[in-house]
């Protein structure tokens, strides 16, 4: 009887692995858990009234939340991907010297960011503190935000919520390991006047921004 049962479920085991239906459980799971750090991250930059940002490896498949003590705005297309803020990589130091090699004359100061230490806001290191990773087999296709100019497919991305209810637009698209197809995608929409994160399936990118109209508040509450 034990072998018979231990054959089943081998059996069971293998068609939900062979149909996918771990994998896109997995899927789910971590866009769900990336909404709820984005939740986070808008409210502690309201109560704590200091600048906030989740941090996202491209590289490592890992994801955190920082904060910032000092007063930062992001500065739009920049160069290092930083948004402005201070930079850490190798990769963002090298395109900041670079940048002021270009660019002669006094320059803004950028607001260092810290990682908020666990405990400090939510009952469990899965809301952010602490390094997170996606589960196994699931990557980060692309992440793009408000300050990018296109979407970063490698290297780190940053997404800034600041004091007084305001972030920026963002989409952070998810797949199934390194495959291209749309079915095997899902993308987290988040909105810049609520912090909202809308889950789209597929891969949908970061809508353009015309005119102020773009940012009604229809669009704000993540509906297409």
């Amino acid at each position: 009887m034990l072998v018979v049962l231990l054959i089943v479920t081998l059996l069971l085991a293998g068609v939900v692995m062979g149909s996918g239906q771990l994998a896109g459980a997995k899927l789910r799971k971590s866009v769900t858990t990336l909404s709820g750090l984005a939740r986070v991250a808008y409210v502690r930059a309201t109560v704590t009234a200091r600048s906030e940002r989740i941090v996202f490896d491209l590289d490592e498949s890992t994801f955190w939340l920082e904060e910032s003590e000092q007063p930062m705005l992001v500065q739009s297309h920049d160069k290092t991907g930083t948004g402005g803020a201070d930079p850490v990589t190798a990769a963002e130091k090298q395109a900041i010297a670079e940048t002021e090699r270009l660019i002669k004359g006094p320059q803004a100061p950028r607001a260092p960011f810290k990682k908020v230490k666990p405990g400090l806001y939510a009952a469990s290191d899965n809301q952010g503190g602490s390094d997170q990773s996606l589960p196994y087999g699931i990557k980060f296709r692309s992440v793009q935000t408000g300050h990018d100019e296109d979407a970063r497919t490698k290297g780190r991305a940053y997404l800034y919520f600041w004091p007084g209810g305001l972030t920026e637009r963002a989409s952070i698209v998810l797949a199934k390991g390194s495959s291209l197809a749309d079915a095997d995608a899902m993308t987290l929409l988040v909105a810049p006047l609520t912090g909202v994160a809308t889950v789209k399936p597929g891969n949908v990118s970061l809508p353009t921004v015309t005119d102020e109209k773009d940012l009604s508040e229809r669009e704000d509450r993540g509906t297409p």
